[in-house]
Formats: structure tokens, C-alpha cells, sequence
């Protein structure tokens, strides 16, 4: 029996001494350090953790909102909140966005060089408003890598996901709709609800499992609304993934009520598990489902490169574009397609999603050596972020306040909800090295949320 502090051994020789696949050996090795009984060493290995550390458990219930359709009204929260994080010597605990210094950017600086200098002039009014050809291929070979058929004719570039889902929800609803969203769903989709005029309904979700189709097919039947808009793969803030079964059971209920779905799948590449999960796009057989991805979490931050595979509606979606912003940058387009052309974007990915596996593992036992006892804490299966539940009685928009003013940014449960719910909740960036600051900041908040 190996002792605390001796070394495992390597993926390589457990795989050939069991019999298993690499990819099943580090899925053990990774359960085992989500479970505090192992730990990675960078560059060294995985080593029998000296002490078994106090996990928090899991969130284990679904959430309850109203079920009422309401007006949504979260801007100015968001916006306070978000602009209390907006400086570099701020703990980004609360930000959206991983480690910079995650990504190829000098690769991908070289790309977007050669793409600037022999830019050929023709390419700025070429495909203006689906996007170029060549990355449109390159994005509809990767869903085909999945077994997913997607034609280069559904897909339009945007201006980042954001403009994708903006487009999307647009193309198939006018001003006093009604949209279904989780509960809770991540702040900027109520924000776009708000800027549009539309009503929001709360569905319950469960923090692993994701929305309660049951509970949907009676919102569908109470409030008869014009769209979903969710995400079935490490959903935001929860970090939820969908069983494949009923990612396929919405798709086919949502389809048999006319129901467009909007499908925001920015975190679906990275997954730990051996492969990406499926979006409810794979199941998508008369066009509804209008899937939105990006590059800026997974590849490129700041280049603003996403996309929509908008089935039956890519006509009313192209049409918006070219109404709005009418292009997106062509130079950034030509250096990401001739990047992935190249290769180098998959190892990429093993790279960056073992270092969140990694991360994510070594956050929570922070976490369960800093925060009060009854603290609940997410296990997502990819993406970058944590949901925390506080104990009962906590209030998170205050601990908002008093880390802001200590130099620690969070975001706090409210600003996901369009009736101002999960106010003893909280979500947590683990995409960031566990330094020391980082460290040190969590143990404060802990001893922040200790005091209730």
C-alpha cells in the first residue's frame, strides 16, 4: 500500500501494467484528487496526499424559482458588480474570464501577422456577413469530428458569442416575448432579455443534472413562450452538464412545441472527460437549435471570433447581421482558420484542460480549509467556474461588497437571476493559478462568510 507523499505510478505505466486506456487511467487519478486523496505535482506527477483534506459536498437539490413570467431588470447590478472587478491587481475570483497566459497568443499573433500582410484585398468583401469560407469549414470539421453534420451555409461568423446569441434570440422573438431560461442562467442572457423588451421564465435546475423538463413542458403550457436559451454542457454559473438522454428529450420537446432553442455551448471544449459531451445540437433534426461557440474561451481571448450553426433560421440571423455590425473582422477570421488548418489547437486543449483539472481540485480543498461548515460546493465536469452555497442566512451581495473593498472580486448569486434569487450563493473563477494571493484571498472570504 502506497503511503502519504509516495509517488503513483505514471498514466503510462498504470495504463500498460492494467490493461486500461491512458485517458481511463488520469480519469481515475483526477477522481481521486477531486476526492482530496491525491495531488498533482507539476512536472513531477501524482502523489498520495499527506492529509486527506475536508471536501465540501456537493449542492444536491434543484432550484426552485416562482414560475412566473416577469420583466427583467439585472443591468445595473451586473454592471455594479462587474465594475468593482475590472482592474489587474484584482483577485479575479468573480470574473468571467480564465488566465490570460492560458492561450498560444504568440502562435496565434504569428498567424494573424501573416494574415494582415498578405491579406488579399478581396477577402474584406468576401462572404461579408456569413464570414470566410476557410474558417466556416474549419468550424463545421470540428462538429463533424463529434458526428455532428453541420452545413458551412448555417454558419455565421460574429462578433464573439455574445453577438451570436443577441442574432439568435432576435431572429425568433419580437419585443414582450416570453424566453425560458435556467435558473439561475448566466447574467449576460438576462441582460439581453432586458435590452429586448423580453419576459423571462425561471426554470428549476439541478447544479449536475440541469433544467427539469418537466417543469418545463408546464412553463411551455402556462406561458406558451417563443425560445429556450440555456446551456446543456458546464453550464454557467452551475457548471451543470445534461445526461445525453435528455439533452435529446429537450430537443424533441421543444421541437414537437415549435420552441427554438438557443443553444450557448462557449465551455463544451473543455471537457475532462475522455470526449466532449453532445450538444443538444447533435440531436437537432428539423433545423430549431441555434448553437453558439467561440474561440475567446477556449483559444483566442480578445478576438472576438464566434459563431452561430443557426439550422432553419441562418437566413433571419444573416439578415440581422448584415443589419447590424455586417462583418466581422477579416484579417482575425483568415489567421484563426489558418491556425486551425495547422494544427495544434487539440494539444492545445489537453494542455489547458488538464491544467483546470488540476486547478479545480486544488480551489475546492481550498475552499473546504477556508469556508464555514455547511458550505456546498459544485464538481463540474469541464469549464472553469465553481457554485458555492453558502449556509443559510448568508448574504452574498454583502460579501460582494466587503471583498471588493479588500481587493477580491466574486459574483454573487442574485446577479443570475431575474427575480433576484440565490442570495446565499456565490460563483468562483478557478481559472487562475492557486497562488499564494489567490490562496490567501479565499481563506479571507472564508472567514468573511463565516461571520454570516
Amino acid at each position: 500500500m502506497l503511503q502519504p507523499g509516495e509517488r503513483l505510478p505514471s498514466v503510462r505505466q498504470a495504463s500498460a501494467a492494467r490493461g486500461l486506456s491512458p485517458s481511463t487511467v488520469f480519469q481515475a487519478y483526477y477522481l481521486l484528487e477531486a476526492r482530496g486523496l491525491v495531488e498533482s505535482r507539476a512536472r513531477s506527477g501524482y502523489y498520495v496526499a499527506r492529509a486527506v483534506p475536508r471536501l465540501p459536498p456537493e449542492p444536491d437539490t434543484a432550484s426552485q424559482p416562482d414560475g412566473l413570467s416577469r420583466e427583467v431588470d439585472v443591468s445595473e447590478l451586473v454592471f455594479d458588480v462587474l465594475q468593482s472587478a475590472m482592474q489587474r491587481d484584482i483577485v479575479p475570483l468573480g470574473s468571467a474570464f480564465m488566465s490570460p497566459l492560458f492561450f498560444p497568443l504568440e502562435r496565434l499573433g504569428r498567424s494573424l501577422a501573416t494574415a494582415a500582410v498578405h491579406l488579399d484585398p478581396w477577402s474584406t468583401v468576401d462572404d461579408l456577413t456569413p464570414g470566410q469560407a476557410a474558417l466556416r469549414r474549419q468550424i463545421a470539421l470540428r462538429y463533424l469530428i463529434d458526428g455532428i453534420e453541420v452545413s458551412t451555409d448555417e454558419i455565421v461568423i460574429t462578433n464573439g458569442a455574445l453577438e451570436a446569441l443577441n442574432l439568435s434570440v432576435q431572429a425568433v422573438t419580437r419585443p414582450g416575448d416570453t424566453v425560458m431560461v435556467e435558473s439561475p442562467c448566466f447574467y449576460a442572457t438576462l441582460q439581453v432579455l432586458e435590452r429586448l423588451g423580453l419576459r423571462a421564465i425561471e426554470i428549476p435546475t439541478h447544479p449536475r443534472d440541469g433544467i427539469d423538463l418537466d417543469a418545463m413542458e408546464s412553463a411551455i403550457a402556462r406561458h406558451a413562450p417563443r425560445a429556450c436559451w440555456l446551456m446543456t454542457t458546464f453550464q454557467n454559473p452551475l457548471g451543470s452538464t445534461m445526461p445525453e438522454a435528455r439533452t435529446r428529450a429537450l430537443v424533441e420537446l421543444l421541437a414537437r412545441q415549435g420552441i427554438a432553442l438557443i443553444e450557448d455551448d462557449v465551455y463544451g471544449e473543455l471537457h475532462f472527460g475522455a470526449r466532449r459531451p453532445l450538444p443538444a445540437k447533435a440531436f437537432d433534426k428539423d433545423g430549431g437549435v441555434m448553437h453558439c461557440g467561440s474561440f475567446s474561451k477556449s483559444l483566442a481571448p480578445g478576438y472576438r471570433i464566434g459563431w452561430v450553426a443557426a439550422g432553419k433560421h441562418a437566413r433571419a440571423v444573416a439578415r440581422g447581421k448584415l443589419t447590424s455590425s455586417l462583418n466581422t473582422n477579416v484579417p482575425t477570421q483568415i489567421a484563426l482558420a489558418r491556425y486551425l488548418e495547422r494544427g495544434g489547437f487539440d494539444r492545445h486543449l489537453r494542455r489547458l484542460r488538464r491544467t483546470l483539472q488540476d486547478q479545480q481540485a486544488q480551489y475546492i480543498a481550498a475552499i473546504g480549509r477556508a469556508f464555514p461548515t455547511g458550505t456546498r460546493v459544485t464538481r463540474p465536469a469541464g469549464g472553469y467556474f465553481l457554485w458555492l452555497e453558502l449556509p443559510e442566512g448568508s448574504d452574498a451581495l454583502r460579501l460582494q461588497r466587503q471583498a471588493s473593498q479588500l481587493g477580491i472580486s466574486i459574483a454573487p448569486g442574485p446577479m443570475f437571476s431575474a427575480s433576484r434569487g440565490f442570495g446565499h450563493c456565490l460563483r468562483l473563477n478557478y481559472g487562475h493559478p492557486l497562488d499564494a494571493r489567490v490562496d490567501g484571498a479565499l481563506g479571507t472570504l472564508g472567514r468573511l462568510a463565516g461571520r454570516g
